[in-house]
């Protein structure tokens, strides 16, 4: 029996769902974003501007969503810990708004009770807009540090909130995999920030992301711009998105979607269409020189085109082989991701 693990309705819908306005550090207006992202065939962005939830609601239209959100973070400098900016770890984390109403601020809910991660910046952030800022009164005031019970408490928080909870830049941030198996919340993580990738970070995140399904994750993967709007070689947009498959483009529609999974990662490649039936996989997409599937075990397997390029694949998979997610390489080397797929979700 055919069981399609990307929707065969609807239509893809291309996302950016980490991104940064003038209403923090990005350098163009939440409207100009909107522009240059449509010109570039997007139809969704997440503004997740850091330290303040701003809702975006005017900027919704036939031909667009803005999903609101707002990116916190945590780190481990302390009075008795007073590292570097630069040598510091952090953890970075968006909460994207399921619904266009709730425009609730999560994790914190008192004007007076900044977050204890927001540095000068960030309070001089709260402060301009503190006339707007809408937090939850029913909700006990969040204290935020660096610890990975915060972190849970953190992600959990945002899902009980109503929010879509996406954990940021491992590598930028300087996690390891004893930090991140700990966290427990998220519905996501980056497979690939490309902000990150152009300032010279390795942030493919593909071993992470298996590393937290081997650990018994199971959780999305996206890939963001995390843009700051920087132009010429260090051109922080555009590069890495989340393609996303619902029935209309309407802002519920496009979190619910989220929510089932119904997407997948790119840095460039398309994913046409992608099903399983009967212990195969079967997968269609744009040229590509190859295309792999990684499982819980060893055992990958890879398609490669007789002429060099190759635009579907079939691989068997078993039930004992737990769960898989494919790869999409194209020619110039940049990839997509689908979400790993787990055998006894598949097959109940």
């Amino acid at each position: 029996m055919r069981k399609y693990l990307l929707p065969e309705g609807g239509k893809f819908y291309k996302a950016n769902l980490h991104s940064h306005s003038t209403v923090s550090d990005g350098r163009f207006t939440p409207e100009e974003m909107k522009r240059r992202y449509m010109e570039k065939g997007y139809s969704v962005i997440a503004y997740t501007d850091h330290h303040v939830m701003i809702p975006h609601n005017e900027l919704t239209d036939e031909s667009f969503v803005a999903l609101n959100g707002v990116e916190l973070g945590v780190n481990n400098i302390t009075e008795d810990n007073p590292v570097q900016y630069k040598a510091r770890k952090n953890c970075d984390i968006c909460f994207i708004a399921l619904s266009p109403d709730n425009i609730n601020q999560p994790c914190w809910n008192k004007e007076d009770n900044l977050p204890s991660c927001c540095d000068a910046a960030g309070k001089a952030i709260v402060e301009r807009f503190s006339d707007v800022l809408r937090y939850n009164p029913s909700r006990p005031s969040f204290v935020m540090k660096y610890d990975p019970e915060i972190i849970t408490a953190m992600m959990q928080e945002g899902r009980e909130c109503g929010f879509f909870v996406t954990h940021n830049h491992p590598v930028w941030s300087s996690e390891e995999y004893t930090d991140y198996v700990r966290y427990d919340g998220m519905h996501a993580m980056e497979i690939c920030n490309y902000g990150c990738v152009v300032e010279g970070h390795d942030e493919h995140n593909a071993k992470i992301y298996l590393s937290q399904l081997r650990a018994g994750k199971r959780i999305f993967c996206i890939a963001t711009d995390d843009n700051h709007n920087k132009e010429g070689r260090k051109c922080d947009s555009f590069g890495g998105f989340t393609m996303i498959k619902a029935e209309k483009l309407e802002y519920t529609a496009i979190t619910d979607a989220l929510l089932r999974g119904d997407f997948y990662a790119s840095e460039g490649p398309e994913i046409e269409s992608l099903y399983y039936e009967d212990g195969k996989v079967y997968i269609k997409c744009s040229p590509a020189q190859a295309i792999t599937m990684t499982k819980m075990t060893k055992n990958v397997s890879a398609a490669f085109g007789e002429d060099g390029l190759i635009y579907e694949a079939c691989f068997d998979v078993a039930e004992d082989e737990g769960f898989f997610f494919i790869t999409v390489i194209d020619e110039k080397g940049n990839k997509a991701y689908t979400n790993a797929y787990f055998l006894d979700e598949i097959l109940k």
